[in-house]
């Protein structure tokens, strides 16, 4: 517990105090944030926005890990560094995105299949890692089975198991990354998932299978220090939205948001809780679910009738609002609450199990 304390409170002060100096050198750099020639009028008062910040995240995080653990004598996991990982790596293609975005002072980055690319190479190191690494009880990270609360049903064999870890990290860094349109509502929805799993974590090692033996409990490896990952990233983000909360001093850009996205899916695979995620983060499925609703209706009526019809006024989900004449903090405070409510739906089915069981 004290390792997730430390952890959490050394990368809230690192991104608290380390994001306004990365402010002025971004802004003495003139790296500020392009905007799209479609978007809302309404956001080109953001135009030249520090952006970038996520690169501050994901150092703080990385940090605030290290310090937890030696400030406690704690030994770091396999499975919390695995995480941390996946976070690093798709800041780093997210980084390289940005990196060209403002240095071409356009809304057009790394090419699609770049950045696909990017995100199949880091998920597939990490799918393929998770499945080593046993510990002393013959643990490994994870395991290539399914898992909702728990592993369910059986072994789907290592290739369909890394397609679709693959799939999952793909899809929740891309969510997290559509989500990531209006000042701290990215930001906000993810501290809320992420507190969640700093509870699961927890709940996993009080109920673990090598201290416990029951019908209740969990075959985790490393239970504890993936809520001290959690923790962590949960500080830095708190850190960073103290600048991101509107009117937005920094964005944290596509190296936030892929890291942050990666984050979340890496903690389910590690918590054996990867379709509960889609619960936990139902914000960030319902904006990813918006973007594919607009975009196939669109083409299909349009090759039927060859006029288009956009279900929304402009996707994703919380550009319709902001169309419709929304304040900006009235859209973010109210997908705030939906994620905490998906939040608690996902916690509440967890705890419902284990009294189940």
């Amino acid at each position: 517990m004290k390792t997730i304390l430390v952890a959490g409170a050394v990368s809230m002060l690192l991104a608290l105090f380390g994001t306004p100096l990365i402010i002025g050198v971004l802004r003495r750099q003139g790296y500020g944030q392009p905007i799209r020639v479609e978007g809302p009028k309404s956001h080109e008062t953001k135009r030249g926005t520090p952006t970038m910040g996520g690169a501050v995240m994901v150092l703080a995080t990385l940090v605030g890990y290290l310090v937890g653990h030696v400030a406690t004598h704690d030994p770091m996991s396999a499975s919390g560094l695995l995480v941390l990982f996946l976070m690093a790596g798709l800041g780093l293609v997210g980084f390289i995105d940005d990196f060209l975005k403002i240095s071409r002072q356009t809304s057009v980055g790394l090419r699609s299949g770049a950045k696909l690319t990017g995100q199949l190479v880091v998920g597939t190191v990490f799918a393929l890692e998770v499945l080593q690494h046993p510990d002393g009880y013959d643990l490994t990270p994870a395991d290539a089975h399914l898992s909702f609360l728990r592993d369910f049903g059986p072994a789907i064999g290592v290739l369909p198991f890394v397609i679709w870890i693959v799939i999952l990290i793909a899809g929740f860094s891309n969510g997290v990354n559509l989500t990531d349109g209006l000042d701290g509502l990215a930001t906000g929805s993810v501290v809320l998932v992420l507190a969640a799993y700093v509870l699961i974590g927890i709940w996993e090692e009080r109920n673990d299978c090598t201290t416990f033996l029951s019908r209740q409990c969990y075959q985790i490896r490393d239970p504890l220090d993936l809520a001290v990952v959690a923790a962590a990233v949960t500080g830095a983000c708190f850190g960073f939205l103290w600048w991101n909360a509107p009117p937005a001093k920094i964005f944290m850009g596509d190296t936030g948001s892929l890291a942050l996205g990666g984050v979340l899916a890496g903690l389910a695979v590690c918590t054996k809780t990867q379709l509960l995620l889609m619960i936990l983060g139902g914000l960030f499925v319902i904006t990813t679910l918006s973007v594919i609703i607009q975009v196939s209706v669109f083409k299909a009526t349009k090759l039927r009738t060859g006029r288009g019809i956009r279900v929304f006024r402009m996707s994703p989900l919380h550009n319709h609002f902001d169309m419709l004449g929304w304040a900006e903090t009235t859209i973010v405070i109210r997908f705030w609450l939906i994620s905490g409510l998906c939040v608690a739906l996902a916690l509440g089915i967890f705890y419902a199990e284990w009294l189940a069981t």
